[in-house]
């Protein structure tokens, strides 16, 4: 698929400005001596500093040197747009300016090379941990010699626990018995579960032998 071209107005502004920029350099350089194919050289050397220099600055933490390139650069940059304006007599350039013009490329070539060769700080990334210091070596200790342990006389047996006298039957009366029969079916539809001892000793107002006696027996 064809990518649609998309003008925007930042680009088209930039393109213009950098062309305007670019000619003022070129018809600067050659009134100052240059002809020929060296007129056309200067704007690019202007121009790739300033990039080179503005690069830099987006890269690097420190960047005061890449700042004095880039304020170089511009005020080159600068310089010659305002001197082609009519405010400098293009036929006479004055000494100072040829001067200026012809030592530009040893700088311009100074300034790429401290820019292009100086050392960047390692990228790290924001998620990365950082490097946890290394943990000492274990030191290994003698074992020390265990205690002696005092033999003890055997304990003595313990005597079973004598058990429970059985409880003496209750007698519960047939009719007693019907009675506490309907009260645990209609407990046991009504809530669903088994009649306990204590919910049928308070149902019946009996005492809790003969109550447990009752639960037994509709067990």
């Amino acid at each position: 698929m064809f990518r649609t071209l998309r003008l925007d107005a930042v680009l088209i502004q930039a393109v213009i400005a950098g062309a305007l920029s670019f000619a003022h350099l070129h018809d600067l350089a050659a009134a100052a001596g240059q002809d020929g194919w060296k007129a056309w050289a200067y704007p690019v050397s202007v121009d790739l500093l300033l990039v080179a220099a503005w690069r830099r600055m987006r890269t690097t933490a420190d960047n005061r040197a890449a700042w004095v390139w880039f304020v170089i650069a511009l005020t080159a940059s600068l310089g010659a747009n305002v001197a082609t304006a009519g405010l400098l007599d293009m036929s006479d350039v004055p000494d100072w300016l040829r001067i200026t013009v012809a030592g530009w490329p040893a700088l311009a070539f100074l300034g790429g090379t401290l820019l292009a060769h100086a050392p960047a700080p390692p990228a790290v990334p924001a998620d990365s941990p950082p490097n946890p210091d290394p943990a000492p070596a274990p030191v290994a200790l003698p074992d020390p010699e265990p205690d002696p342990v005092p033999e003890l006389p055997p304990a003595p047996a313990a005597e079973p626990a004598p058990l429970p006298a059985p409880a003496p039957a209750v007698a519960v009366p047939p009719a007693l018995l019907d009675h506490a029969r309907k009260l645990a079916d209609n407990h046991h539809a009504t809530t669903g579960t088994r009649i306990d001892a204590d919910t049928l000793r308070a149902r019946l107002g009996v005492p809790v032998p003969l109550a447990n006696a009752i639960t037994a027996q509709l067990a």
